[in-house]
């Protein structure tokens, strides 16, 4: 009963605020002012599961500067939890196009102006990149998934360059950043949110000077291993009694060395 009571109540915050936010978009040429709307969707949708975050390391960034986040995905809750943990920022997805068929979640997506990639269209993907160069020139931060989608089995997968290019290309610094507990209070396959403690540690900005396309592996392997140290951290405190933790937990997946 509790579970349809909540699934309703997500239903009346989602589906108003996203039909705003489609008629209001058009109006807002970088989204910067529909971005409220979308920090006051994920405020309520943290509060009607029960959820709360603890976010360290804000001191290591500047407010007022735009950045690329590179971010660890476990669930589709981390977006609403990004959004409210680093909420001094605009905030900017790049995004499967696929998204843009979920009715009204998908077409607020657009209305926003997230960035959508068809990854089997290199040559949309390309106008993808000079749509994510267009926000970061604007103030507005990126945010990038690199592993490509969530992990099930809660280890770190290979990354993706396609963020680091962007960085480099634009000179923009990289930000890492660490989410633990997200798919505790959001299984992958559920709907149903559970309350709990979702954890978003930010590394220092990590600069791209002296880095170039196709010559990228260095920068993907730092920012990598920073994430994976902060999740083995995070691991460590739950093993006690000689009883190690859950390999979902701890567990981190090393990627195969490839030739940059």
């Amino acid at each position: 009963m509790f579970y349809f009571a909540q699934l309703g109540a997500l239903l009346v915050v989602t589906v108003p605020l996203a039909i705003v936010i489609i008629l209001c978009g058009p109006f807002d040429p970088h989204g910067k002012r529909i971005y409220r709307i979308n920090q006051l969707w994920s405020w309520l949708v943290l509060r009607l599961g029960g959820i709360s975050l603890n976010v360290t390391g804000l001191e290591n960034i500047e407010s007022h500067q735009p950045y690329i986040f590179i971010v660890n995905h476990q669930s589709n809750i981390d977006i609403p939890a990004l959004v409210q943990g680093l909420s001094q920022f605009q905030l900017r997805w790049i995004a499967k196009r696929e998204l843009l068929r979920v009715p009204f979640f998908g077409w607020a997506i657009w209305a926003s102006r997230h960035i959508t990639v068809d990854r089997a269209d290199p040559l949309a993907a390309m106008k993808s990149l000079q749509r994510a160069k267009e926000r970061l020139a604007a103030g507005i931060s990126i945010v990038i998934f690199p592993e490509g989608t969530r992990s099930r089995h809660g280890r770190l997968l290979p990354f993706k360059k396609g963020g680091f290019l962007l960085a480099v290309e634009t000179g923009t610094k990289i930000v890492p950043v660490t989410i633990q507990g997200s798919a505790d209070v959001l299984p992958a396959g559920e709907w149903r949110l559970r309350p709990g403690t979702i954890e978003i540690s930010v590394d220092k900005p990590v600069g791209v000077d002296g880095y170039r396309a196709g010559k990228l592996r260095g920068l993907v392997e730092q920012v990598r291993e920073t994430i994976a140290a902060r999740l083995q951290q995070t691991a460590e405190p739950r093993a006690t009694g000689g009883v190690t933790a859950a390999p979902s937990a701890t567990a981190i997946e090393r990627p195969k060395r490839r030739s940059a």
